[in-house]
């Protein structure tokens, strides 16, 4: 494999605790109260629109969901690094990547200036040749415009590229495109890919590492 694209949330980093008191933040600003780790947690993968509508629930007005996702994008802006960490093996995989010269990206349902923000403070902006979010396309993943953009432009073909994440919303992401699906079994719903099995399933990118 010579292109290897990797979700963000779930796969790379540990972004739940920061993600979870952005979400209660913006519930606390309408006089909710707050919402726990695993049910917040089960909320992520489809961007934050999806996020926050799921965290007020089916009786939230239209109004109300963008009042408090406009909160919740400031305050996750302002905050998304404070817990945040790399999960074990993340460092040393993507270093061993680079300095093999894999091409590296990032595709991911989060907005792409905060990614980006997370990305360069843990000293990887020389790691990615593209990072993608959300709002880079005007389809999320499932949808396949990321992974074949990536493609297009790093002139590799689907044969040789392989997604890495977390959650059945990546698996079909990497089905919808032709490429190969790799689950990690540590992030924030390894129980969706029981629904949308992975090609390969590891415990550690340093496991993916070895095999590639």
């Amino acid at each position: 494999m010579d292109l290897l694209i990797f979700d963000l949330d779930g796969t790379l980093i540990d972004s739940k605790q920061d993600i979870v008191n952005g979400v209660n933040a913006a519930r606390a600003h309408l006089g909710l109260a707050a919402l726990d780790v695993p049910t917040v947690a089960s909320y992520v993968g489809n961007g934050a629109p999806v996020l926050i509508r799921k965290a007020l629930g089916p009786d939230a007005s239209a109004a109300t969901v963008t009042e408090a996702l406009e909160f919740f994008v400031k305050f996750y802006h302002a905050n998304h690094s404070v817990h945040t960490r790399l999960y074990d093996g993340v460092r040393e995989s993507l270093d061993a990547w680079h300095a093999a010269g894999k091409t590296l990206a990032v595709l991911t349902n989060k907005p792409v200036n905060i990614s980006q923000a997370i990305i360069n403070g843990f000293g990887f902006d020389r790691h990615f040749f593209k990072i993608y979010g959300g709002d880079s396309f005007a389809e999320k993943k499932p949808n396949p415009v990321g992974i074949t953009t990536l493609m297009q432009e790093a002139g590799i073909a689907a044969e040789r590229t392989v997604m890495v994440g977390d959650s059945a919303v990546d698996m079909q992401t990497a089905r919808n495109a032709g490429v190969m699906a790799c689950g990690v079994s540590y992030g924030f719903q390894p129980e969706s890919l029981l629904i949308h099995p992975p090609d390969l399933l590891v415990d550690d990118l340093r496991q993916l590492l070895a095999r590639l």
